[in-house]
């Protein structure tokens, strides 16, 4: 029997929930009421205030938590909707409606803790303590759903989306390899499927064939007529008068020799700018040579006087 789902407005808090911050959450919306009906049950044997008190504001803890089990369960659904397949999907669902009622129930539960408190009647407090027991199972079975939404189906768990990862990735090269050994396992199965076939198929192939026939003789017959009509064009090629080749070739000498003359004109010009090239080269070969002549018979004679002072002093040391 599933329940009718409880539409709950957005509620826009100042701040992001981190993710996976729901498990933490519930681990205390299922230990609080566990404990508030262990001391409900004590107290009623030792009938203390403290106790009354102590389950009270426990209660006020739990709604408290229930309210931050439903915010931060939205996130995680959320982040783990797309991953979970579609089982898991619904049962998804399903756990957030009823988290829903849960969450309602809580503060059901305080009411009817404070209507205990003030009309002190025993009426009242077995319907408080039928409640309270009612929610408490239903907090157990919601725990229940929920770690079978982790470990059956891995909502939140990263190992199993990276290995749901890697299952699509080879699904994948699976289906890019299946192209092309599907030609392979095709021609292993027509023989078998061509043994299978019925006489009517075998009957359809006859008259295929001889369609196929009577469509080959009409190609040659076409053939045939499409050589005849080659050679007449070819005979009426060759029957051309003689004089149209003679004066293609005149043409074709002309402008052989055009082409020719122009060459040699070519040749003639590059070289006369080759010998006018090389005559300037020369010339400045032998504008140099002039310039380092003069160069050096201008520095022989400064050292003409060092050779006649040396030579007196030879003369005068022997006369001495």
């Amino acid at each position: 029997m599933e329940l009718p789902a409880i539409h709950i407005p957005q509620i826009q808090l100042p701040f992001e929930l981190p993710v996976l911050l729901h498990p933490p959450v519930d681990h205390f919306v299922i230990a609080l009421p566990v404990i508030i009906l262990l001391l409900e049950l004590v107290n009623l044997v030792t009938k203390k205030r403290a106790l009354g008190v102590t389950s009270f504001f426990l209660l006020l803890l739990t709604v408290v938590a229930a309210v931050a089990a439903y915010l931060t369960g939205s996130v995680d659904g959320k982040e783990a909707f797309p991953l979970l397949n579609e089982a898991a999907q619904t049962d998804l669902k399903a756990h957030k409606v009823f988290g829903t009622y849960l969450m309602f129930a809580s503060v059901i539960v305080v009411v009817f803790k404070l209507l205990s408190v003030m009309i002190k009647k025993a009426l009242v407090k077995t319907l408080y303590l039928l409640i309270l027991v009612l929610f408490v199972a239903g907090i157990l079975k919601q725990g229940k759903t929920g770690g079978e939404l982790v470990y059956k189906h891995g909502a939140n768990i990263e190992q199993v989306t990276n290995l749901e990862n890697e299952i699509d990735d080879l699904k994948d090269e699976i289906e890019e390899s299946t192209p092309a050994s599907a030609p392979k396992a095709a021609e292993e199965k027509a023989p078998v499927q061509q043994a299978a076939e019925p006489e009517e198929n075998k009957e359809k192939a006859v008259e295929e064939k001889a369609e196929t026939e009577k469509k080959t003789e009409v190609a040659e017959e076409k053939a045939a007529e499409g050589k005849s009509e080659a050679e007449k064009a070819e005979k009426e090629k060759a029957a051309e008068p003689a004089s149209e080749t003679t004066e293609k070739t005149e043409e074709g000498k002309e402008e052989h020799e055009n082409v020719a003359a122009k060459v040699e004109e070519k040749a003639e010009q590059v070289a006369q700018d080759v010998k006018k090239e090389a005559k300037e080269l020369t010339k400045e070969v032998e504008e140099k040579a002039d310039e380092a002549k003069k160069r050096v018979e201008t520095s022989l004679p400064k050292e003409e006087p060092a050779t006649e002072k040396a030579e007196e002093e030879k003369t005068e040391s022997a006369e001495h």
